[in-house]
């Protein structure tokens, strides 16, 4: 994204930053300050929801059953424990604000 050219895949990159910020605002969480391993994730996001899609959490395994898999889409249905017992998700997107 250095170079100031926003191609399609750049655009949806923050199309995704974008929900992903306002729905941890909702939560009264953050998004994780590593903006490369934030990037990460987002780009697993936008990769899995071409693919797929759907935003398949990058750090879990589809099982390829679509009606299993609606339980990994992002948000998946793990994150909001992961967030209170962990402070944060397990792709450590959204993170317990302090």
């Amino acid at each position: 994204m250095g170079s100031g050219i926003m191609t399609e895949e750049n655009a949806e990159e923050e199309e995704m930053l974008k929900w992903a910020k306002g729905y941890a605002k909702k939560q009264g969480w953050t998004l994780n300050t590593d903006e490369k391993q934030r990037g990460t994730v987002i780009r697993g996001l936008v990769r899995n929801k071409k693919k797929f899609g759907r935003p398949y959490c990058p750090c879990r395994i589809r099982s390829g059953d679509e009606e299993k898999d609606i339980a990994i889409e992002c948000p998946c249905v793990y994150h909001k424990d992961e967030v209170t017992k962990e402070g944060h998700c397990h792709c450590n997107l959204y993170y317990k604000t302090a």
